[in-house]
């Protein structure tokens, strides 16, 4: 296991912005640094623990998935070497494992949230209302249940400190247009539907994820961020998969269930993890990492 990245330093590069994770550097012009921190947020609030080798692990994972997935829609990776664009054995060592060089686009303001089972806020929402994000679902459905067809659920995208926020589609459509709005639901759902179908077959259940997305200088779609990782996207294990019960997950669900135990407002500042909760959640990371790809982390050099 690696020293834990809280925040990356790097001084050879001008930093553009931090995000809930990743640490946002320009490289030229047109191309960006990100570097996966080991932070972790929950209920849209930045914890104050680090998660040891969380960073590597997204990293790893998403870069699996923009491989697997690169026929479906063009992603923003350039294969530029991290390391290369650093100065120094300590920045070096900042970036290793945890980072890409990526081509500068305009993000879309919206969130892209695929949902197969019905769990976490969809859940809350079905309750109320019998629908998520005005998608009318039959009677009845149970906790963790899963859906005829995957739904698409877009969000707003929110400031730090601010939590997300379910839209419907046609609020959507009108914040980017219809013809973007039905081609970012329609990829999204493909990448959903192959991602969760090759799961399966490692026995795990993807049970809904967040896709971002940015435009090229053409206005064409361009997968961004991070994809399919235990951040963006419920991970259960198939095996103890239950109708009825919030499954375990390999994901930071651990941690939002840890916290739900406390009294706490969900309001910055975050309280402190035990080394337990800590120790779990890596292990889960690097479990479902293991599992979807067939790849440990190596060690560090």
């Amino acid at each position: 296991m690696s020293p834990p990245l809280y925040e990356s330093n790097i001084k050879s590069l001008k930093k553009i912005a931090s995000g809930k994770v990743r640490d946002i550097y320009a490289v030229g012009h047109d191309k960006m640094l990100l570097v996966t921190s080991d932070r972790l947020s929950a209920f849209d609030v930045v914890l104050g623990d680090p998660i040891p080798d969380k960073g590597r692990v997204l990293t790893a994972m998403a870069n699996f998935w923009f491989g697997k997935l690169g026929h479906v829609v063009p992603n923003h990776l350039t294969g530029i070497d991290p390391e290369s664009v650093v100065s120094g054995a300590d920045e070096k060592a900042q970036v290793r494992g945890r980072s890409i060089v990526v081509k500068k686009l305009k993000p879309l303001p919206v969130e892209a949230v695929v949902r197969g089972y019905l769990i976490g806020s969809g859940w809350k929402d079905y309750q109320q209302t019998g629908a998520v994000c005005g998608i009318q679902l039959p009677k009845g459905l149970k906790q963790a249940a899963k859906l005829a067809e995957p739904i698409f659920t877009p969000a707003t995208k929110a400031e730090m400190g601010e939590h997300d926020e379910n839209i419907s589609f046609e609020q959507m459509a009108k914040t980017i247009g219809a013809d973007l709005a039905n081609k970012v639901r329609e990829v999204s759902l493909r990448l959903y539907k192959e991602a969760a179908d090759f799961a399966v077959t490692k026995g795990i259940i993807i049970a809904d994820t967040k896709f971002e997305f940015g435009l090229d200088e053409k206005n064409t779609l361009v997968l961004i961020d991070e994809v399919l990782t235990a951040d963006s996207s419920r991970f259960w294990p198939a095996s103890e998969y239950k109708v009825g019960i919030s499954p375990p997950s390999f994901d930071k669900q651990f941690v939002r269930d840890y916290l739900e135990t406390l009294t706490w407002d969900k309001k910055p500042p975050a309280p402190k993890l035990p080394a337990e909760v800590l120790a779990k959640t890596s292990e889960k990371y690097r479990e479902a990492l293991q599992r979807l790809t067939g790849t440990t982390l190596q060690k560090e050099s």
